[in-house]
């Protein structure tokens, strides 16, 4: 047991790039998907600082195509505050999930870790880290993936995987299978130890090998894009299916929530998630209510930067977060909503179910709303950066790019 505290662990965060982020538009037209702000952190600091949890953790490492400037500030400032070494490595072509991780494998392995993590940057949970570790350890295998139940109806969209209900073991999966599979999916946070780079190597050699040996048919001839690079090697497809069944893979399920932040109006969802879960692990980030005079009254689950001006007659909650410099004033109510750095909000206006993008302005007794449904595509209203609102308008359910200003009411429209 002794020298297991010893062993050394890794986490690798795969971030995306520009390319991937397009459904998270117009909010990833100012800023890496990666780094908007979510319950007042940037995205990818969840998983971040869930990895500081770990023992024995020796670096964090996010990978991704974003520009390395783009990531060069966030990436100090993270470091300096968890006193953990964050790096950012840029792939220079897609790899896939897998195929990048084996892309920075002599990095990775320069601690020589016994364990590595490997997360996605748009998962949102609670992250049970050191909880699979412990799991894992007592499993074996070469990696343990985190697991979580879902309905029926929604599984296909993931990947839906089996796994013996007594030790575990993952028996089978399919990736976003035409027919149900099962209702447990994956989460796509995972744990492995360096013997997954054995295994990702054997898919690309394999590939070559067939590449070489293989007389392409006429058909195939035809068709050069159908064929997949020998070093572009999915985790799904290529790892976890092959493998499933043979005693090297298990599953850790996990009770608490889980969702995947694909859209912005799932962004806004997983805020008050966060938020939530501040409320059990770090309450102090989360704003204090007051009576109405002095200071603003806050319902429920609600971050407020220091720097924010909030006057004491607004209203606020539940499921808010505000960021930096915003202004609002007397008599606004805010509910369910992302307030982003140097947003004017005059008073008594109303904001719900509403991203409101950064020096954007809202003006007097002007509504921002939205029905709250997260995930279909008018759900969450969205205001780009530097939209302006006129006094007494109605932006409800919309879309709005940056840089527009609104002063009549529109209602399901997306404003280019």
């Amino acid at each position: 047991m002794g020298s297991s505290m010893e062993e050394k662990v890794v986490a690798v965060i795969m971030v995306g790039g520009p390319t991937k982020g397009t459904r998270f538009r117009p909010l990833s037209l100012n800023i890496p998907k990666p780094l908007f702000p979510i319950a007042g952190q940037p995205m990818v600091h969840h998983p971040i600082s869930a990895c500081k949890r770990i023992p024995n953790l020796a670096q964090i490492y996010l990978v991704g195509f974003y520009e390395e400037r783009e990531f060069a500030l966030y990436v100090s400032s993270i470091s300096n505050e968890l006193k953990v070494p964050v790096r950012y490595l840029r792939e220079d072509k897609p790899h896939g999930s897998a195929g990048g991780l084996y892309h920075f494998r002599n990095l990775i392995m320069e601690d020589d870790p016994s364990h590595i993590f490997l997360l996605n940057c748009d998962v949102c949970c609670s992250f049970p880290l050191p909880e699979m570790l412990e799991a894992h350890r007592k499993y074996g295998g070469i990696g343990t993936l985190l697991v979580i139940k879902v309905s029926p109806e929604s599984a296909s969209q993931f990947g839906e995987l089996v796994a013996d209900p007594v030790t575990n073991e993952l028996l089978h999966y399919a990736e976003k299978p035409e027919t149900f599979v099962s209702d447990r999916i994956n989460c796509g946070v995972y744990v492995f130890t360096p013997d997954i780079f054995t295994a990702i190597r054997d898919v690309s050699s394999q590939r070559k090998d067939t590449a070489i040996l293989k007389r392409v048919s006429s058909f195939e001839a035809l068709q050069p894009a159908t064929r997949i690079p020998a070093d572009f090697v999915r985790l799904d497809q290529d790892i976890l299916s092959p493998l499933a069944g043979k005693k090297q893979l298990y599953t850790y399920e996990t009770l608490d929530f889980w969702e995947q932040i694909k859209s912005p109006g799932m962004s806004l969802r997983c805020s008050g998630l966060y938020l939530s879960q501040f409320r059990l692990t770090s309450p102090q980030v989360l704003a204090c209510s007051g009576d109405g005079t002095k200071t603003a009254i806050v319902i429920g689950d609600v971050y407020i930067h220091p720097s924010a001006k909030i006057h004491p007659t607004a209203k606020i909650g539940p499921n808010v977060s505000i960021s930096a410099n915003a202004r609002v004033g007397p008599g606004v109510r805010l509910i369910s909503c992302i307030i982003l750095d140097d947003v004017e909000i005059m008073e008594n206006a109303v904001v719900t179910n509403a991203i409101v993008g950064w020096k954007s302005s809202i003006g007097r007794w002007s509504r921002v709303q939205a029905d709250g449904v997260y995930n279909s595509k008018l759900g969450v209203t969205i205001l780009g950066d530097s939209v302006a609102v006129e006094d007494e308008v109605v932006v409800t359910s919309s879309i709005v790019l940056p840089n527009k200003t609104l002063n009549v009411s529109v209602q399901d429209e997306i404003i280019l």
